[in-house]
Order: structure tokens, then sequence, then C-alpha cells
């Protein structure tokens, strides 16, 4: 039985720990987290747990086998680095690490070490996404042409990532695992309300060289939360509305018919209106699926559908973004000092 331990009892550890918990087939042995109150309380509900204040107690002990990490992004690399050099199988809560750079040298230390790398990109799992690829793998929406993305809430400000690094990843590695590749070109705008430097509010769009665009919207500035994700093909659009617990997916017998490029100017193309479908969908939750790929891996029982390169793909894009969107916040900021001046100048 592999025997596993938690850093870091967050909002995200939290869930972990009832899912690793809830596992018959992992000995839970030991959580860390840097706060006494939270180790009090769980020395009086799990007194069978071992606790530690420091992370890298928990990695050091060898009774046990394997770390997932849910601790903030800044610590990952240094924590997975320690856990992979101790002998320990590693999964670690999105985004992997803070950059490429670091991913890599994670991989080539698991792959030396012959140790399971994870990243906890834990919508790879939902039934709902396992579904989208069902129809885009198999052709039935036809050719992709989009991607659109609305992944807004009011919060959660997060003190050490803004909403690119805490949203966008869920999005990235969906569209990593819907088509493949990674974009040709990246655009990224947005904007700062509550911390100067850490937007809040953030558009991207991503050109793949299949002609698809995707887009996304991110927002810790929304009433509402919503997480909505639309792809249309040439034959088929299909619809996920995670907030519509009834039918979250929708397919769309609908399309565009274009015709040969030197007709276009002459001929508008056709649209084709037909049913609208909502198929059923089953599985358990996706983090007991992620926490049982973890042990399977483990075990050489499965192959990991979020390996160390999946999160190093999805921090490559990260990165890309943020640059981006650097440029863009830097442009907007010297647009506002050049309108404030000449407003004050009149």
């Amino acid at each position: 039985m592999i025997r596993v331990g938690l850093c870091g009892l967050g909002y995200w550890g939290k869930n972990l720990f009832r899912t690793i918990s809830g596992n018959p087939n992992i000995e839970f042995v030991g959580v860390a987290d840097a706060k006494a109150e939270t180790r009090d309380k769980l020395a009086a509900s799990h007194p069978h747990l071992k606790l530690y204040a420091d992370a890298l107690e928990l990695i050091a002990d060898p009774e046990i086998d394997a770390v997932v990490l849910a601790t903030p992004v800044s610590f990952h690399y240094a924590q997975a680095k320690a856990a992979l050099d101790a002998g320990k199988h590693v999964m670690v809560e999105k985004p992997m690490c803070t950059t490429s750079a670091e991913a890599d040298d994670l991989i080539a230390r698991a792959e030396r070490h012959g140790l399971t790398l994870m990243a906890d990109h834990t919508f790879l799992f939902h039934p709902a996404v396992l579904k989208l690829g069902e129809l885009v793998h198999s052709g039935a929406l036809g050719q992709i042409s989009y991607f659109d993305s609305q992944r807004v809430n009011l919060g959660l400000f997060q003190p050490d990532v803004n909403v690119l690094w805490d949203l966008a990843p869920h999005d990235i590695s969906i569209i990593d695992y819907l088509f493949g590749g990674e974009p040709v070109h990246v655009e990224a705008s947005g904007y700062c309300h509550v911390n100067p430097g850490f937007p809040d509010i953030a558009y991207l769009t991503f050109h793949y060289p299949n002609s698809m665009v995707a887009h996304l919207n991110l927002s810790w500035m929304s009433p509402v939360k919503v997480r909505r994700i639309a792809v249309g093909g040439s034959d088929k659009m299909v619809v996920w509305d995670d907030m519509n617990r009834e039918e979250p997916i929708k397919i769309y017998d609908s399309g565009i018919t274009t015709h040969p490029r030197q007709d276009r100017e002459i001929i508008l193309p056709s649209y084709r209106i037909g049913s609208v479908s909502s198929p059923r969908l089953a599985g358990n939750e996706p983090l007991v699926d992620v926490v049982e790929n973890f042990r399977q891996v483990i075990l050489g029982q499965a192959k990991p559908r979020s390996d160390g390169h999946v999160g190093r793909r999805v921090l490559r894009t990260l990165e890309r973004a943020q640059a981006a969107l650097d440029i863009s916040l830097r442009q907007v900021d010297v647009a506002m000092a050049d309108a404030f001046y000449s407003i004050a100048a009149e």
C-alpha cells in the first residue's frame, strides 16, 4: 500500500485531504502545515496522523513513499525537488512551479530517479472534459475553429499569484488535452484594480497553427460565478456550462458552410441550425480520479493523465501569456499617464 503525506492544508489542500483519506488503497501517513492552529485541530480530529510544522520534515520522513504538495506556488519547486531527491513520488497542485525551467529540472530529476511526477490539473479528469475530448478526437465536431472560455467569479484573491496564474492553468490544460500543441502567437490584456502589479482581470487570445483561435476571459471581479466553455467546429458546436448541474453539456447540430475562396465576395456563407442534445455524464468526482491515477501510476498500473510534461507545457504558455500581459499593462500605464498630463495641461 502506498504511504502518502500531504503538504499544505489550505483551500485546495482540504479537498486533497478528504480525497486521500477516502482512498482505501492509500495509507495516509501525515500532514504538514505551518499554522499551529491547523495542526492542533487536526491532532484532535485525526490522532493517528503524523503532523509536521515544516513540509521538509514530512518529505524527509522515511515512512512516506509519496508526497502531495498543496502549498503556495512559490514553494512548489523547492519542495518537489527535495521530495524527488529523497526518493518520493510527487504530485503538485497547479501550476506545477513558477517557470518552465524549474519544470524541466523536476522532470529530469523524476526520470533520473525513476519516480512519478504529476501535476494536479484536475479538469483533465472531469467527465465533461472527457466528453469534449471524445467529441473532438472522434471528429464529431468537424474542423475546430474556436475555443471560448469564461472563467469569472468574485475573488478568491491570491497572495502570491495573479488571476492569470490562478485561473488560466485550468483552460490551458484543457486546450492541451483537446487539441495538443502550443500556440504560435499569444495576446493578452488585463487590469490591476486591487493590487498594483497583480492583474485581477485578464483576456487571453491564443492562435494555433491549425487556424484555431482560443479566447479566455478570466476575472476575480465578477459578481457572479461563470464557468463556461464553447468549442466550435465545422459540423457541430458544443457548450459546457459547469454551473448547470442538470444539462452541463449541450451539443448543437449547427454550423457554417463556406464556399471556395474565389466565390466568397459574391456568395454569403450558409448557416445550418439543427437539433440540440445533452448527453448524460457519469463518473467519479474528478479529484478522486486524480488521486487514484497517481496511486496507479506509482504502482505501474496506469499511465499519468497529467504528468510533468503536461505541467511544463501549461507553464510555457503561462509564461508567454504573462510576457504579453506585462507589455499590455505597461502600454496602458503610459497611455494613462499621457492622458492625465494632457488633461492637467488644459
